[in-house]
């Protein structure tokens, strides 16, 4: 596998290395050596899958609070997705700061997402399915999102007029000063997510 830093700090694409001959090919996604000498978590305790019938879906913009330390490795399987990052880590030098990558069925990379970063995506085809690894166990109680078109980060989607989630619509506008003090409170409470502490 190839491990390639993007610019929020912590993410990374990870892209295969297939190895080919005339039944198609082979190619490792997951190794915890491999993700070990990258810097990368080495442990998956859940793993989900979105199916997203039409061009232009929406999902996201979510991340977890704490004491959630989720991380997620997503990739797609089938169609192609406009991928976003937001980085909601105060303490980290691209605190505020968004990127966007493409990731779809024929280059086969994954996008590691840290812990305290949101994650949301577009679909650019009909059928597109997305496969997620998580370093924490999902905890509802937990989920937080920033809304896909809020001005504070500005993000490009390809596509307008979005098929999404009511919830997703409906996040307010980001607001530092009160994300920051709802972060710093989470920060020191305990939450139970279905874990042993």
């Amino acid at each position: 596998m190839q491990f390639e830093p993007l610019t929020i700090a912590g993410a990374m694409r990870v892209r295969i290395e297939p190895h080919t001959d005339h039944r198609g090919f082979f190619a490792r996604t997951f190794c915890t050596a491999e993700f070990a000498r990258a810097g990368l978590p080495t442990e998956a305790l859940q793993a989900s899958i979105s199916y997203n019938a039409k061009l232009g879906t929406v999902r996201g913009m979510h991340f977890q609070w704490p004491p959630s330390h989720e991380g997620k490795l997503v990739r797609c399987l089938r169609g192609k997705l406009f991928d976003v990052l937001i980085d909601l880590r105060p303490d980290s030098a691209t605190y505020l700061q968004h990127q966007g990558l493409l990731l779809d069925q024929d280059n086969r990379a994954a996008v590691f997402i840290p812990a305290g970063v949101a994650h949301g995506f577009q679909t650019l085809t009909d059928h597109t399915e997305v496969l997620y690894q998580m370093t924490d166990v999902h905890a509802p109680d937990l989920a937080g999102g920033v809304r896909w078109n809020d001005p504070m980060f500005g993000i490009p989607w390809p596509l307008g007029q979005p098929i999404i989630a009511e919830r997703d619509a409906g996040y307010p506008d980001f607001d530092r000063a009160r994300f920051e003090t709802e972060l710093r409170h989470r920060k020191g409470i305990a939450v139970t997510t279905g874990r042993d502490a």
